[in-house]
């Protein structure tokens, strides 16, 4: 793939995840002028960000070997590599063209419709063009085009567009008309599109109403001109294809001030994306070295690497002649739940790290993501005795090979239960079991203060929640290990 789409699947993906934000929490919020911004300025953002390199790392790999000049004989030169026919740029050059020569087109009937009216200067510089055809207004730049008939009935028309010129919105359009150029094909960019048009006309309605003029006649008059058609998808317009999503935004209440806030949430998904983006990169440096190599000279060259990844060296290691499934299959048969493990219901997944060295044995192995101590021990007992493999290859040469592997633990009829589950109010408190314990091992919590059993009256209680596992000690910490029971008194 060529450096120039690499860099727009990136940016797309940078563009995917800040529209999809957007569009799931903020879209509906009555900061009109705060999103119009931040979408302008994240929508560049998106666009440098891939330029930023900051997470690649070059780590050195040393290639053994005497050196190897190229022969000089054109007879056994190498024959070079034949250049792929590029499908992707020359698809890519056709939707750039089409969505392009669809601009060309919508820019040239607007352009023509300009013409065809009666200019006008206003006091405030902008430029009114009137055309006897019963024509939607619109607006482009410092330009307002109305029909004859809207100028002199429906004044509110002349001050909806007069927002659109006052605030810039072509500025808008044009940069976000360039970025579907680019990223015709990304279906976000053209909804957001879309969004970007309704939060001009969330701004312009709300300078109308500012005006003055009477809300419920205003919401009328949208009504009315509801049946118009969409000609000039460029333009700010009196637009009615959302006349639902205006009228609804126009009567609902402002936004907390403090929903501002969630415009930092993106700020994680960014960084993320970003070192999704900038993996770290190995450079292999090819030296000379002594034909003859001690054994632990050998080794020593082995461990200053950290090793392939399972999925990029070119001969996969095998376990007892067949693949990874094999060796899970092994591991499960030798497994054993721990008891203390298992009789407080403890069960989950392990991730564990281990490498297959050159000579087949398994090393360095580690808990990347652990659940409970006993099970973290019990997993790293099990992949660390394991028998020897069958190493990887790259390039020929045997190679150390890293894998990530989960080790599940799951107690039998659990499958299904669910980590939290409301219960009735029958029977004591103290008839409740929890993860196999009994309920003087489980945390009580009265109205979100922990309580002891024995003082809770069922009588004054409305309701009762049991959380269980990851869901009780995440609420509430170590002490919530056993499992937590909360009750809810009834209002007074």
């Amino acid at each position: 793939m060529s450096p120039f789409l690499l860099y727009i699947g990136r940016s797309s993906l940078y563009l995917a995840m800040f529209y999809a934000f957007f569009l799931l929490l903020m879209r509906r919020t009555t900061f009109f002028r705060l999103n119009r911004i931040l979408l302008l300025m994240g929508t560049l953002a998106c666009f440098l960000l891939p330029v930023l390199r900051i997470r690649t790392v070059t780590v050195p790999l040393l290639a053994a070997g005497p050196l190897v000049e190229a022969a000089s004989d054109p007879t056994t030169a190498t024959a070079p590599a034949a250049t792929p026919f590029p499908y992707l740029e020359i698809l890519y050059v056709i939707g750039f063209l089409t969505v392009l020569g669809w601009t060309v087109v919508a820019a040239v009937r607007m352009y023509r419709t300009i013409r065809k009216g009666v200019s006008t200067r206003l006091e405030d510089g902008t430029r009114l063009v009137l055309t006897e055809a019963d024509i939607p207004s619109f607006s482009w730049g410092r330009t307002i085009v109305m029909s004859q008939k809207d100028a002199e009935t429906n004044p509110a028309i002349l001050v909806h567009e007069k927002a659109h010129v006052h605030k810039a919105h072509t500025l808008d359009i044009l940069l976000f008309t360039a970025v579907t150029l680019v990223h015709w094909f990304n279906p976000l960019v053209w909804i957001t599109l879309g969004e970007l048009k309704l939060l001009h006309e969330y701004e312009a309605d709300d300078a109308v109403l500012n005006h003055g003029i009477d809300a419920t006649q205003y919401h009328l008059l949208l009504v009315r001109k509801a049946v118009g058609e969409k000609r000039f998808s460029l333009a700010n317009g009196f637009q009615h294809a959302k006349l639902k999503n205006r009228i609804d935004m126009m009567l609902q209440a402002p936004s907390s001030g403090w929903k501002r806030l969630s415009w930092l949430a993106i700020l994680p998904f960014l960084a993320g994306t970003m070192f999704l983006c900038n993996p770290v990169r190995a450079k292999v440096v090819t030296a000379g070295l002594p034909e003859i190599l001690s054994e632990t000279t050998l080794d020593a060259v082995s461990d200053t690497t950290k090793g392939l990844p399972f999925s990029l060296v070119e001969v996969k290691p095998t376990f007892n002649g067949g693949d990874a499934n094999a060796f899970s299959k092994w591991v499960n048969e030798n497994l054993k739940y721990p008891l203390a493990a298992k009789d407080a219901g403890v069960q989950g997944r392990v991730t564990l790290q281990f490498a297959v060295y050159p000579d087949g044995k398994v090393r360095d192995t580690k808990v990347l993501r652990g659940v409970h101590p006993d099970l973290d021990a019990e997993a790293l007992r099990v992949v660390s005795s394991s028998p020897d493999w069958t190493p990887g290859y790259e390039k020929g040469e045997p190679v150390k090979v890293t894998y990530t592997f989960p080790v599940i633990f799951q107690l039998k009829g659990n499958k299904t239960e669910p980590k939290t589950a409301s219960i009735h109010l029958t029977g004591e408190a103290s008839d409740v079991f929890i993860r196999g314990a009994l309920a003087d091992s489980v945390l009580f919590v009265l109205d979100g203060k922990p309580v002891n059993r024995k003082d809770i009256d069922l009588e004054t209680i409305e309701s009762i929640q049991v959380l269980k596992e990851e869901t009780a000690i995440e609420k509430f910490g170590d002490k919530g290990r056993y499992g937590v029971v909360e009750f809810k008194s009834k209002k007074q």
